[in-house]
């Protein structure tokens, strides 16, 4: 083929790095913990009883897995419920945090950005990717520009294709 019809990849040799935010996300399972499940009448906690049924929680259960607790009744529940039933199954968990799905999802993937080495990408031009078929909270796109700022040569968000310019250094 001549020179003058040879195609040419201009992305592949344009020195972008492409940063896919799923691959930091944590792999395992999640599961939540309601606490009306622990309640008299899903209202009304009663400490004999509650301690109880904390004690019948087989902490195997929760191997392994990251572990949300929440409280979707419409009661006042002291904080320490949360220490009895947190204590029973940390040993085996690789998280415990208090809230919904979305708030574990966040906190796990603030760990994971601040924890990751972004070395590799010192003064590279950087395109962070902008469809997913993982879900990633909105929070952890703020974190990551927070901790590439500094580091890298640009950063850009979308498809190569087409994306938008955030900043260059």
């Amino acid at each position: 083929m001549s020179e003058e019809f040879e195609i040419k990849n201009k992305v592949a040799s344009s020195g972008l790095v492409n940063f896919d935010l799923t691959d930091l996300v944590p792999k395992g399972i999640r599961k939540g913990i309601d606490l009306k499940d622990f309640l008299y009448m899903e209202m009304i906690l009663k400490e004999k009883d509650f301690r109880e049924k904390v004690a019948a929680i087989n902490p195997e259960d929760y191997r392994d897995q990251y572990v949300y607790i929440y409280n979707s009744a419409d009661a006042i529940v002291p904080l320490w419920a949360y220490f009895l039933i947190t204590s029973r199954i940390t040993d085996v968990t690789k998280k415990v945090v208090f809230g919904n799905k979305e708030d574990l999802e966040v906190l796990l993937m603030h760990n994971a950005i601040q924890t990751h080495d972004f070395d590799e990408l010192k003064g590279k031009r950087v395109l962070v990717k902008g469809c997913s078929d993982k879900e990633i909270p909105e929070n952890a796109y703020i974190e990551l520009v927070e901790q590439l700022k500094p580091i890298v040569k640009s950063l850009m968000f979308g498809e190569a294709c087409s994306n938008v310019p955030i900043f260059k250094n």
